[in-house]
């Protein structure tokens, strides 16, 4: 380790000095101000007032990586910035926006990342690569990355969806990545604000269930396309288990003397809440004690979480503690009265339709008068 250190060390000193005229030149603010938004002319500027070259480009490219390496990741990400803006090598200004955002992601800097990372994927989007597979590896790569920062960032929720079913990186998952499948599901369910990909994300699930299935996948396969809500009911629990054991997912908050999983929970809440109205959908009257058991919840928890649903929701429901069933649908008018108040609506349509006829007929005998 002595050894080690030492040639480490020595290293370091060499990338150092082979990259100090940059490093000095990029430290004085004034002479940075300098700078245009034209490389080339930059880099004419450079040579000519600063004997600073392509050498030295190259040295600070990988004195940053060498940071990087040291686990120096602020130093790394400042350098790596500051050469993207004289590279002019497309090839190496993608590997140094890639060593950018894992300087960020490693810093937890997740505002940082996530401006990084928009940014990389405008550069693999528009650039030109030497295959369709460097680019679909890219892609990939990108969509695994970026898992790093969504499930820390506070609006990561929404963009991993926004992100993942774009249609070049939806057929990425679809061609190279399954997996990816099970965090895209967990976005879709725990965000209550894109229900209206559900449907999509089903269909998706249901094209890859050969290829690629979890607890997760197959929780939303049994419930919107089998309605199988024993198995869901099988798969809801699992679900729980696999969201713990997983990286990204699983992440713990300290509360007093409890440990829990946020996003277990979280998930939890809104998967029973997906079985209640999907089973609702097809029932009118509902055993509060056998939709426990559906929702893994003892009677009273179960009654006590569809009352707080119906009202915080809305819901066109009653429950009877009697008979101790929920009733759905009790505001609804009767066939009966729905027919006739159709009626009245087609005669008041019919009416207003005659009027406008009317009126139109006797504009144009007036204008030919």
């Amino acid at each position: 380790m002595v050894e080690r250190r030492a040639e480490v060390v020595g290293k370091m000193k060499m990338l150092e000095e082979a990259a100090a005229p940059l490093i000095n030149f990029l430290q004085n603010p004034a002479l940075v101000q300098e700078l245009q938004s034209d490389k080339q002319s930059n880099l004419q500027k450079l040579n000519e007032r600063h004997q600073i070259g392509p050498n030295q480009i190259e040295a600070l490219y990988q004195f940053a990586k060498f940071q990087f390496e040291c686990g120096n990741y602020s130093g790394a990400a400042d350098y790596l910035y500051q050469y993207r803006t004289l590279c002019t090598n497309s090839d190496r200004s993608l590997s140094a926006l890639w060593g950018k955002l894992a300087a960020e992601i490693l810093m937890q800097n997740w505002d940082v990342a996530l401006e990084e990372l928009n940014r990389l994927k405008e550069v693999i989007d528009s650039k030109n690569f030497s295959s369709p597979l460097s680019q679909l590896q890219n892609r990939t790569w990108l969509m695994h990355w970026s898992l790093f920062v969504y499930f820390n960032h506070e609006n990561g929720r929404n963009a991993i969806i926004e992100l993942f079913f774009q249609e070049r990186y939806l057929n990425a998952i679809q061609t190279n990545a399954h997996h990816l499948l099970r965090y895209l599901a967990i976005a879709v369910i725990i965000n209550k604000r894109r229900r209206n990909s559900l449907k999509d994300l089903v269909k998706v699930i249901q094209q890859e269930q050969y290829t690629y299935k979890d607890p997760i996948t197959e929780f939303l396969e049994c419930l919107f396309v089998n309605y199988d809500f024993e198995k869901a009911q099988q798969k809801l629990f699992e679900c729980g288990e696999v969201i713990e054991n997983d990286f990204f997912l699983g992440k713990q908050a300290q509360e007093g003397s409890f440990v829990t999983v946020p996003l277990r929970d979280e998930f939890l809440e809104n998967a029973r809440l997906f079985i209640f109205e999907t089973y609702c959908r097809i029932h009118q009257c509902i055993d509060i004690r056998m939709l426990a058991e559906k929702l893994n919840m003892d009677y009273d928890d179960a009654e006590r979480w569809i009352v707080n649903l119906i009202r915080n929701a809305r819901l066109d429901a009653m429950i009877d503690s009697k008979m101790g069933t929920v009733i759905m649908g009790t505001q609804r008018s009767s066939v009966y009265e729905q027919i006739i108040e159709s009626t009245k609506q087609l005669s008041i349509r019919s009416y207003m339709l005659a009027n406008g006829v009317v009126a139109a007929a006797a504009a144009t005998q007036g204008y030919n008068l």
